[in-house]
């Protein structure tokens, strides 16, 4: 046959995009599979519509995509369902950016035409991720992409808000909520980001009303004075039982307010005494429905002053009314002091405006009856999580659950299927709009301006995307998934209500595990962002090194439970791996001329060929343990090794020795179990390198269609020889030392250097080395192995279990010389050591130092030390 010619150098820009072109033409991303075999089914965590692909969902795509080809190749029906979220909030403020630098607002448009905008940018940012997820390589399939605001997807959310409030499991209501002054909008609790900021504890006097002193508190916010309707004290606080239905004069709006007794107060804090602002922090707002307070709101949804306050205050912004109320308290005598603290401060997780406590009409879910039976789900080992740590998380969480708040003061998402009659008040929740009033049948109705929490649509996804609610054939048959595969920062956020959604709506949980894998961080371990300059664009990585070195570099460094530590520069792993795979094929593929291969399973195998193949069915077995566990990082690392080490350093160097000689029948032997090993390791590596593999296989001459649907190797209890494998190690490790001492002795990889050996008399791989000895002459490159009784003269020890073997040296180096260049090394050596004495010797130092520099200058003590006693030994054989 001819030799088969790759291109000499790896270029995956070439063929990249043309591989992903034919996957997708020839249909192998949708499901098919062995008759009979259980669905693997994965639905894309959704990007949102308007947000760049980063690196984190560079990660969570190559992981997702990793698990989806194996199970493809493993002969299941595998489907990974695609699509993107209409992430509310996010793309009203990407749209009405775009406006303000137009000079509009949306209120310059009617909703339904601001809608439509809205719609065509997101049609927009959708065609983007689409070539995003194509450039990584996500084997999805396209012919069931969805979105989260498609017709399905909003009939399955109005399905579901219509059901819960039939249910009594969702209600309207004037809360107190998290409220984004920027956005415009209600926030649920975790989508408020808190973080830890500088601030200051305003101690104030309230005048008792009777004129015989004042009660002093503390507030971290004085421009709420103005809304305060009451000062609460603990019931059992011996320093205030006299006052308990007194009452104080609010300052700067002379009106008397009361003082009640609640057990919410730490009599520990402060002067034990608390203001009560209802309408404007949650605590206040509890204890208010405990003692009937009012609940005047004097910070509006702009985030201004407002409401029954003095005029001087009306319209200004928190930060100046804080300024002007300080002032006045000060000239009223009234303020008793400051002092800063660090306070945690809430902030919107979209524009990261500090979130103001907001009374306002809302619509909210019962949480509580949907935790428990998502709790259940989990208990019963319906759902388990990997790692298992987060299944604490989980529990935590879900016993502590509160309402979710689910309307927002938005117009781009899912309308709340709410109608009001304007001439009776009656209120219709409904599947289908309506047109007339069931009560009094006038026509003069008007829909819920609100539109729903963008997670109302996401929490449906895993049964949603699948057709629910109507009885869908995909619905049977592929629900519910098998995995999601998720980061941790999203757990509350879409995992848990996924969980709930699914019991409550289908009695089952949407998937089996929940694969939780960490944050890729910059390498001093902060997170990426656009303000540390850090971030890593996956789309540049791949330019740069192609998709298969941004894949396999992530996987290999994404040990279960922990955070990815990477720059740029780490993604030379993944490019050299793929270069390797790449030159190794080549090298074989270009070697093939006048060979004539036998039919598959036919060629003769010898120790060597047995051996790689027990070999490859331990990386087989070991892959598939790691996926079960979805241990990404050791699948990959058990690829590498045995790709890398076992057969490019290992097998193909041996086999040179079967293309020495004339014998044509052994050449042919030799290059067919090449490149059956060749195949089957492409199909090994393919979940990881998809791209080069696809392309090296194509050009095989014992391929057997398109690699993406071949299967995996499987475990094979015939080709397993553990014997064999130890045999090998030991041939391995002498080889290995005969390479290893060469530097130390300036000789030349190149330069023969014959070995003698001496094996100890219980060594069971004697026998297996002395049956190679040729080959441990080709790899050792010593032109003589010999067997002797004692060391021979002028020969370095290499010592190895199980045998002593030495390399005759001194007719390959200049012995004077290299005697010379010991002395001086060792003349160093003792030197370094001795100071390193002098510093350990001196008590100053072992006392005052940190015990771990101690430790460590005790290491580099014996690591000296036993590099002096190594040339000491090299000094004395040369001698």
């Amino acid at each position: 046959m001819k030799a088969i010619e790759l291109p000499k150098a790896y270029a995956p820009k070439d063929f990249e995009n043309r591989v992903y072109g034919e996957w997708k033409s020839s249909l192998a991303f949708q499901p098919a599979g062995k008759a009979g075999r259980k669905p693997f089914v994965i639905v894309i965590p959704p990007p949102n519509v308007t947000g760049i692909l980063h690196i984190g969902h560079g990660l969570n795509l190559s992981l997702q995509d990793i698990v989806v080809r194996f199970h493809r190749m493993d002969g299941r029906p595998t489907l990974w369902v695609p699509g993107t979220d209409h992430a509310g909030i996010a793309t009203q403020n990407v749209v009405e950016k775009r406006l303000k630098k137009e000079g509009k607002s949306r209120h310059d448009f009617a909703r339904e035409d601001f809608v439509e905008l809205t719609r065509k940018v997101s049609e927009e940012h959708k065609a983007i991720i689409r070539e995003q997820l194509a450039k990584i390589g996500a084997s999805v399939d396209w012919s069931r992409e969805r979105f989260t605001l498609d017709e399905g997807l909003s009939k399955a959310v109005r399905e579901v808000f219509v059901t819960l409030y039939e249910r009594g499991l969702i209600y309207r209501g004037k809360y107190l909520v998290n409220w984004c002054v920027s956005c415009g909008t209600a926030l649920a609790d975790d989508e408020v980001e808190h973080s830890d900021e500088a601030g200051k504890l305003w101690n104030i006097k309230y005048p008792l009303e009777d004129g015989s002193g004042f009660l002093e508190l503390a507030t971290t916010r004085p421009e709420t004075l103005l809304g305060d309707t009451a000062v609460a004290v603990h019931p059992e606080d011996p320093r205030y039982l006299h006052l308990h239905g007194k009452r104080v004069r609010l300052p700067l709006a002379d009106r008397l307010i009361p003082i009640v007794a609640d057990a919410m107060v730490d009599r520990e804090f402060g002067t034990g005494v608390v203001k009560i602002t209802p309408a404007h922090d949650p605590n206040d707002f509890a204890v208010a429905a405990r003692h009937d307070l009012p609940k005047p709101q004097v910070i509006d949804a702009k985030g201004l002053m407002s409401g029954d306050i003095p005029d001087k205050y009306r319209g200004m912004k928190v930060a100046e009314a804080r300024k002007a109320v300080l002032a006045d308290l000060e000239a009223a005598g009234l303020l008793a002091g400051d002092k800063a603290i660090s306070h945690a401060v809430g902030h919107c997780y979209r524009c990261n405006t500090v979130i103001e406590p907001h009374l306002s009409e809302q619509w909210f879910v019962k949480m509580k009856p949907l935790a428990e039976k998502a709790l259940k789900a989990w208990s019963d080992g319906e759902v388990k999580f990997w790692p298992r740590k987060w299944e604490n998380t989980y529990q935590r969480w879900m016993e502590g659950i509160r309402d979710w708040c689910v309307s927002r003061q938005l117009w781009w998402g899912h309308r709340i299927p709410v109608w009001y009659c304007d001439h009776c008040g009656y209120v219709m929740v409904e599947r289908e709009e309506p047109t007339i009033c069931p009560k009094c049948k006038s026509t003069e109705l008007r829909q819920d301006p609100d539109v729903l929490d963008t997670w109302f649509s996401s929490w449906l996804w895993p049964f949603s995307t699948l057709g629910w609610p109507k009885d869908a054939a995909d619905f049977r048959k592929y629900y519910p998934t098998s995995t999601l595969i998720t980061a941790y920062d999203i757990i509350f956020f879409w995992v848990a209500r996924m969980i709930m959604a699914g019991e409550e709506f289908t009695e089952k949980a949407p998937f089996k595990d929940v694969y939780i894998h960490g944050l890729v961080r910059d390498k001093q371990g902060r997170k990426m962002s656009k303000s540390l300059g850090n971030g890593i664009d996956p789309l540049e990585i791949v330019d740069e090194y192609g998709a298969d070195a941004m894949r396999f570099t992530l996987a290999y460094n994404c040990a279960a439970g922990q955070d990815i530590l990477i720059d740029k520069e780490s993604f030379r792993l993944g490019s050299r791996f793929a270069n390797k795979v790449w030159n190794a094929s080549r090298y074989l593929l270009g070697n093939l001329e006048g060979r004539e291969l036998l039919p598959a399973g036919t060629a003769a195998r010898t120790p060597l060929d047995r051996w790689i193949f027990h070999r490859l069915d331990a990386a087989a077995r070991a892959c598939r343990a790691a996926f079960a566990e979805y241990r990404y990082n050791d699948a990959a690392q058990a690829v590498f090794s045995f790709f890398w080490d076992d057969f490019c350093d290992w097998y193909i160097e041996a086999t040179k020795l079967s293309f020495r000689g004339d014998d044509a029948a052994e050449k042919d032997r030799a290059a067919t179990l090449l490149l059956e090993v060749l195949e089957e390791s492409l199909r090994l590596l393919h979940p990881f390198l998809p791209f080069v593999t696809e392309e090296i296989y194509r050009m095989l001459p014992n391929r057997r269609g398109m690699l993406i649907v071949q299967d995996y190797p499987a475990a094979d209890d015939a080709r397993r020889d553990e014997d064999l494998d130890r045999d090998f190690e030991q041939l391995r490790s002498l080889v290995s030392m005969a390479r290893a001492f060469r530097p130390e002795f300036q000789i030349a990889p190149e330069k023969p250097v014959p070995l003698a050996l001496r094996f100890d008399a219980d060594n069971p791989s004697a026998a297996f080395v002395r049956a190679n000895a040729e080959l441990v002459k080709l790899l050792a490159n010593a032109p003589s192995v010999e067997e002797v009784a004692d060391k021979p003269a002028g020969s370095v020890a290499l010592v190895g279990r199980g045998f002593q073997a030495w390399a005759l040296v001194r007719d390959a180096v200049d012995a004077a010389a290299l005697a010379a260049k010991f002395s001086k090394d060792l003349e160093k050596e003792n030197a370094y050591s001795e100071r390193i004495r002098g510093k350990l010797s001196n008590e100053g130092f072992v006392k005052s130092a940190r015990p771990e520099l101690v430790e460590a200058e005790r290491a580099k003590l014996a690591e000296s030390e036993t590099r002096a006693e190594r040339i000491a030994g090299f000094l004395s054989e040369l001698a």
